[in-house]
C-alpha cells in the first residue's frame, strides 16, 4: 500500500502522465520508460552534488563525480548536462541538450558500478517537441526525491498504470499478494534472493522493504550493509523495457547496486547458478510450451516437458542452495495435471523436498490482466524428503473485488497481509489474506486439529501419495452437505397432477383465443 506520498505528488504524477498521452505516447510501458530516464537523470545530478558537497566539507579532492569538469572536445560546457542546470534553458535549447548531449552520455556511463547504467545502452529520448520535455522536466523536477520511501512510492504509483500485459504470459503480480508471499516466507538479512522472471521487480523490492523493516540492526554494520547493497538481490529478464524499469524501481527504493540482468532463465545460454540463492520469490510467465532447442538441456534431464510453469520450478529447484526455500505461483494446472512430468514434479517437491503449503487463490486475482486460476507453493530444498504433511489454505477473498475492475472492499487500514490498523474480523469475508498469515504460523499447532471443512487444514503425505500426488485443495476439501427435508412421493404427485391441470387449461383459452 501506498502510504508515503501526497494526493499532492500522486496529482503531480498524472499530470507528467496525461502530458505524455496527450504528446502521442500512450504505451503505458514507453510513458515508464521515459520517466524512468528522466529520474536517473535527476539522480545522477543530485549524486553529483553530494559529491561536490562532501569535498568541499572534508577540503579534499572530489571523488565519486559524475560529470567531468570543464569542457568538452567541442567547447561544450559539461555542467549543462546536468539537470539543475538544464532544466532553466529555454525549451529548444533544453531539447537540444538532453537529446544531443545527455542521451549519449548515458549510454556510455558507468555509475558506481550500477547494472541500471548497463540497461541505458540503447537508451533515447522519444519525447517528440521541446515544449512537451520542458513541462515533463518542470513537473517531476517539483516532485520532492529525498526521501527513499518516497521515492520508491513514487515508483510503486507509476508502475500501478501498467494496464496492458506484458509479452510471454507475463503480468503484474499485484502488492498485496507480492506482500503474503513475502511475509510468510519471512526474508533474512544474510539471504541470497532471486526472482528469475522479474518483470518490475516487485518481489525484489517488498523484500527489500521486509528486510529493511525487521532486520535494521544487521545493516548496521560494513559487512550487513554491503551484502544488502550489492549481493542480496537478483533479477533476471528478457524484456530490456523490464529490465531498466526494474532496476531504477530497486534504485529509488535505496538499493545500490542491485543485480538485474538480461538473461532467458529457461535456455541453455543462462550459465550456471546451481546451489547460489537461499530464496526465492516468483511468479514466472506461463506461456504454455517452448522450443525444445531452446531450453537448457540440464532442465530437460530433469523434466522432459515443454511447459514453462513446470520447467520454471525444475529451475527453482535447481537455483536453490540446500536448506533454500521459495515462494512461487503456479497455474492450477501444476496441482492436478496428468502428464507424466506433472506427476513426476510433484512427486520430487513431496518425496525429495519439503513441500510447506499450497495456497490456492481466487481466479480473479490477476485481473483485468489474466483470469487463470493460480496457487501459491511454498517449499525448501533439502534433496533429502522432509514434508510430512502439507498445509491447504482455501482463498474466498483478497480485499479487492474479484471482477476486471479490482475495486477495494475494506477500508485502507484493513487491506493486505499485514493491515496497518488491527484487523476486524468482520471483514474476514472480504479480506483472507490476515488470517492466512495467522494461521500459516500456526500449521504446526493448531492447524493440525482443523476439519477438512475449514479454509485451512493438514493433509498426510501418505495421503497425497496415495492420490498419485494430486496438491488440488478440492482433492482433500469436505464439503459440508446441509440436511433437506423433501416432500412426500405422494405430495409430490399430487403437486405435479396440479401443474398438469393447469397448463391444460392454459392451452385451452389459448387455443379459445387463436380460434
Amino acid at each position: 500500500m501506498l502510504g508515503v506520498i501526497t494526493g499532492d505528488i500522486k496529482a503531480k504524477i498524472d499530470r507528467v502522465w496525461d502530458t505524455f498521452w496527450s504528446g502521442g505516447i500512450s504505451n503505458p510501458t514507453d510513458v515508464i520508460e521515459q520517466i524512468t530516464y528522466l529520474l536517473f537523470i535527476r539522480r545522477l545530478d543530485d549524486l553529483h552534488t553530494a559529491a561536490l558537497q562532501r569535498a568541499q566539507v572534508l577540503g579534499q579532492p572530489i571523488t565519486g563525480a559524475i560529470f567531468p569538469e570543464g569542457t568538452d572536445d567541442q567547447g561544450r560546457d559539461w555542467n549543462d548536462l546536468r539537470w539543475s542546470v538544464f532544466r532553466n534553458f529555454a525549451p529548444d535549447r533544453m531539447y537540444e541538450v538532453v537529446d544531443k548531449r545527455v542521451f549519449p552520455f548515458l549510454q556510455t556511463l558507468g555509475v558506481d558500478g550500477s547494472t541500471f547504467s548497463q540497461h541505458m545502452e540503447h537508451s533515447r529520448l522519444a519525447i517528440p517537441n521541446a515544449y512537451m520535455l520542458d513541462k515533463v522536466v518542470g513537473l517531476l523536477s517539483d516532485i520532492p526525491m529525498q526521501n527513499r520511501d518516497t521515492n520508491g512510492d513514487l515508483y510503486e504509483y507509476m508502475l500501478g498504470k501498467l494496464s496492458t500485459s506484458g509479452t510471454n504470459g507475463q503480468f503484474r503480480t499485484p502488492r498485496h499478494i507480492i506482500d503474503l508471499m513475502v511475509n510468510m516466507t519471512a526474508p533474512r538479512p544474510d539471504d541470497v534472493i532471486i526472482d528469475p522472471a522479474c518483470g518490475t521487480a516487485g518481489f525484489l523490492v517488498v523484500a527489500e522493504e521486509y528486510v529493511r523493516t525487521h532486520h535494521a540492526q544487521a545493516l548496521r554494520t560494513e559487512e550487513g550493509r554491503q551484502h544488502f547493497h550489492r549481493h542480496m538481490f537478483h533479477g533476471f529478464d528478457t524484456d530490456p523495457h523490464m529490465l531498466r524499469i526494474g532496476s531504477m524501481n530497486m534504485l529509488l527504493h535505496g538499493i545500490e547496486n542491485p543485480d538485474i540482468q538480461h538473461r532467458d532463465s529457461l535456455s541453455q545460454q543462462a550459465g550456471h547458478d546451481e546451489d547460489r540463492y537461499s530464496l526465492i520469490l516468483a511468479n514466472p510467465p506461463f506461456a504454455g510450451s517452448l522450443d525444445y532447442e531452446q531450453v537448457s538441456k540440464d532442465l530437460l534431464k530433469d523434466l522432459k516437458t515443454k511447459k514453462t510453469e513446470l520447467l520454471f520450478l525444475a529451475l527453482f529447484l535447481r537455483l536453490l542452495k540446500p536448506g533454500g526455500r521459495a515462494a512461487v505461483v503456479v497455474p492450477d494446472g501444476v496441482l492436478f495435471g496428468s502428464s507424466a512430468a506433472h506427476k513426476k514434479l510433484r512427486r520430487t517437491l513431496v518425496e525429495d523436498h519439503h513441500l510447506a503449503a499450497v495456497v490456492k487463490l481466487p481466479s480473479g486475482v490477476f485481473k483485468p490482466y489474466a483470469g487463470v486460476s493460480t496457487a501459491i507453493l511454498f517449499f525448501t530444498k533439502t534433496g533429502v524428503g522432509g514434508t510430512d504433511e502439507v498445509w491447504f489454505y482455501d482463498v474466498k477473498a483478497d480485499g479487492m473485488s474479484l471482477d476486471d475492475k479490482r475495486a477495494i472492499l475494506v477500508p485502507e487500514d484493513q487491506f493486505g497481509a499485514v493491515p496497518s490498523a488491527d484487523f476486524v474480523v468482520a471483514n474476514h469475508e472480504k479480506n483472507n489474506l490476515p488470517d492466512i498469515l495467522r494461521r500459516w504460523s500456526q500449521r504446526n499447532t493448531s492447524e493440525k486439529t482443523r476439519a477438512r471443512t475449514d479454509q485451512s487444514f493438514t493433509v498426510p503425505k501418505t495421503e497425497i501419495a496415495d492420490n498419485d500426488y494430486d496438491l488440488s485443495i478440492s482433492r482433500y476439501k469436505e464439503v459440508v452437505h446441509e440436511d433437506i427435508e423433501y416432500p412426500e412421493p405422494v405430495e409430490i404427485i399430487a403437486n405435479l397432477k396440479k401443474l398438469d391441470a393447469q397448463i391444460r387449461a392454459d392451452l385451452d383459452d389459448l387455443e379459445g383465443m387463436l380460434s
